[in-house]
This record gives C-alpha cells, structure tokens and sequence, in this order.
C-alpha cells in the first residue's frame, strides 16, 4: 500500500510539473506575428472597444502579464462587465480594475509574511487577487443600483403620466431627464441612451443596453414592456402603470420581510455584547467575595 501512494504521488508530481512548465512556456512564449497581430488593421474592428487593444506583449512584460490574464484566463469579458456595472466611472477602466486586483494578490501576501514571516502566507496570493471583487467593486456596484431602484417607481409613474398626455416614450424620457435640476443614476442611465439612439442606435438596441448596464431584473422588465407594445401596439400607458403598482408593492412587501427579520438579527449583538455585560456587572461582587473569602449576600 504505501509503494503504491509513493507511486501515485510521484505521477501526481510528474503531471503537476508538466503542467506547470507547459502554463511559463505558453506564458513566456512570443506572440505570432501575422493576422493576428494587434497592429492588423482588419483585427482592429473586433478589438477597438477593449481596453486591452492596445497592449502589446512585446513591449514589457507587464503588460504581457495583463493580457495573459485578461485574454488567456479569460478573464477580460468580467472586467468589462464589471465597469460597465460600476456606470463606466472616469476615472478606472477594465485594466485600472486588473491592476488593483493585481496590486492586492501582491500586497496581501507581503503583509502577511511581514508579520508572520511565513512562505505559507504566499498561498494568500489567489484570495487576494478576487478580494476587490467582493470588497470594493460589488459594494460600489450594490450602491449604485439602490440609487438607480429607488427612484425608479417615480420615474415610471412620470413616463406613464407624460406618455398618456400624448408624448412618444422616447420624447417622454427626454423631458424627464431635462426637467431633473440634480441627475441621479437612473436618469443619467437614460441619458446616454437617448444619446445612443441621437447616434443611430436603434431604440430596441439603446434600451437593451441599458437593461445591461445597470444589471437590475426590474430595468429589464420595463425594457421588455416597451418592446413588447412596440411590437404588438398595446397600450403602454396601462403596462406601465400596474408596472408600478406591482413594483412598489414588491418593495414593500420586501420592507416587511426585512423589518420581521431585525428582531431575529438583534440577537447576535444581543448575546456577544449585551449580555455578557450585564452578567459581569451582576455576578462580579459575588465572585470578589468568593474569591477574598468572604460570605455569600444570602
């Protein structure tokens, strides 16, 4: 039994080092010059809106380690996603987002060993690669889609008011976007889709895109109720209408929900942090006069 464990470990080791040098020489092998090089003006047409075009591996290294992240793990749909999610911010980009993952797979394991002086801590280095996800950029995407839900109901009850005065939906959100002194995210959401149909978008198209860039079931439901009255002529006054009803009823039943479960959530800081104190204050002079000899208060 243990010559055949010897055995299977040491397959095990022979196929793990084989994979490992086959991942450096893939990695540290020279693009192919050809059709697919970056500077190939017909490769341009797929690649002009990734903010990876412009990296070229034989530049530096670095950014021969962006791209095999990016393209290679496969990994440069979710952060284009990610930045769409985030509303496409000024002052980040997909690669800005790859380097602070990059940043913090480097610096959590470096912390780790300044203080505890292990090589242990390297195996850290993946944790910290996909922490920002959860941490920073899930909380910054959760923030901005509360933001654009919350004045979601009222932007709908206006649509519906204006469309039934006699205005194209279109038309509709133009006006409310225009009268709005202080642009919240949902308004500057239909802001740049106006824009893309004033570019040549179609409006199935500019709506489509803005049910995915702010990644909510409730904007891709309303996207639908508009294509679907375009294509069938239903009134969309009336759809949008119980639109709304049955949206804010959804929120409050969710407040409900969420209100029944506070006093059950009340009872974790309840038990590590109330009683504990009360107990103390009660039980330490009987457990000084035990201590010191004395006699029991009873």
């Amino acid at each position: 039994m243990e010559q055949f464990l010897n055995l299977f470990m040491l397959a095990l080791l022979f196929v793990g080092s084989m994979a490992a040098f086959t991942a450096v020489q893939r990695f540290l092998k020279p693009p192919e010059a050809g059709p697919s090089s970056i500077g190939d003006v017909s490769d341009m047409e797929g690649r002009e809106t990734s903010a990876f075009s412009h990296l070229d591996p034989n530049r530096s290294v670095f950014e021969r380690v962006d791209l095999f992240l990016a393209r290679d793990l496969g990994m440069e749909k979710k952060l284009e996603e990610t930045y769409m999610l985030l509303g496409k911010p000024a002052n980040t980009d997909p690669l800005k987002i790859l380097h602070v993952k990059q940043m913090t797979a480097i610096g959590l394991p470096l912390i780790m060993y300044l203080v505890s002086g292990s090589f242990m801590s390297l195996i850290l280095l993946p944790m910290g690669f996909f922490l920002p996800d959860g941490a920073i950029f899930a909380r910054r995407i959760r923030e901005r889609q509360d933001d654009i839900i919350r004045n979601f109901p009222t932007f709908v009850d206006l649509s519906a008011l204006m469309i039934e005065s006699g205005l194209d939906y279109m038309t509709a959100f133009d006006r409310i976007v225009k009268i709005s002194t202080h642009k919240t995210g949902l308004e500057l959401e239909v802001e740049r889709m106006i824009n893309e149909v004033q570019l040549g978008y179609s409006r199935r198209d500019a709506l489509r895109n803005l049910a995915m860039r702010t990644g909510l079931q409730e904007i891709r439901s309303f996207v639908g109720l508009i294509i679907q009255s375009d294509e069938l002529g239903t009134s969309l006054v009336e759809l949008l209408r119980n639109f709304s009803t049955d949206m804010r009823f959804r929120r409050l039943n969710k407040a409900e929900k969420l209100a029944a479960q506070a006093s059950t959530k009340m009872l974790i800081p309840l038990f590590i942090f109330i009683f504990p104190t009360v107990f103390i204050l009660m039980l330490s002079p009987m457990i000084a006069d035990l201590l010191m000899g004395g006699a029991l208060p009873f």
